[in-house]
């Protein structure tokens, strides 16, 4: 598929069939291009959980849906993915690769960073998996785990304290889903969101 097509073909699966796993030529390459994805001072403080056994995805669905939210459609069409990938982003890596020599933060302090790229470059990576899964003839859905439930998620898979999930992406074979309420929305016109040599004010504002 070219790339052109990938992009414009990527959405987000909501629902999967639970009958086709994803080939294990599949997963390895989601992941090695997820590892391609940029990362600042080529750090690459990242760390993938990959959950492919049912029993594992029945603990992380256990483990990170909120009491009372079971019973729901996106639920119930996400649990039937066969692959779950958890990108986590390691803020400690990323402030000691800028005391090494070559960049010579030694004061390690966060607030030098503009924004969070532990964050950013796992979101890349993230994008990259995504777009990889519809270019092997897949689905996935990037979405995130509710705050309160982080402490029940790190403890089920034994999560270091200096890794935090910037979401979790499942993986699998679409099947017939109810499409986003959201896409009525439409997309924003390139003109409306570009900005060329000066940031246009819109009219009234």
């Amino acid at each position: 598929m070219d790339f052109d097509s990938v992009v414009r073909r990527r959405r987000m699966v909501r629902a999967y069939d639970e009958t086709r796993p994803v080939p294990a030529a599949a997963v390895e390459r989601l992941l090695d291009h997820a590892t391609r994805a940029p990362s600042a001072g080529f750090t690459q403080g990242w760390g993938f959980l990959v959950l492919e056994s049912a029993a594992d995805r029945e603990l992380f669905w256990s483990a990170t849906t909120p009491a009372g939210a079971g019973g729901s459609a996106w639920l119930d069409g996400m649990r039937r993915a066969p692959l779950i990938v958890v990108p986590h982003g390691n803020r400690e890596a990323y402030l000691d690769r800028y005391a090494e020599p070559d960049k010579g933060w030694t004061d390690r302090d966060a607030a030098r960073w503009p924004v969070p790229y532990w964050h950013v470059d796992a979101g890349f990576a993230a994008l990259l998996m995504l777009l990889t899964a519809v270019d092997a003839g897949l689905g996935a859905c990037f979405f995130g785990i509710p705050p309160q439930r982080l402490g029940d998620y790190r403890a089920a898979f034994g999560v270091p304290a200096a890794f935090t999930p910037v979401g979790a992406i499942t993986v699998g074979y679409p099947a017939p889903d109810r499409r986003s309420p959201s896409l009525r929305r439409g997309r924003r016109p390139v003109d409306d969101v570009v900005h060329r040599g000066r940031w246009r004010t819109a009219p009234g504002a």
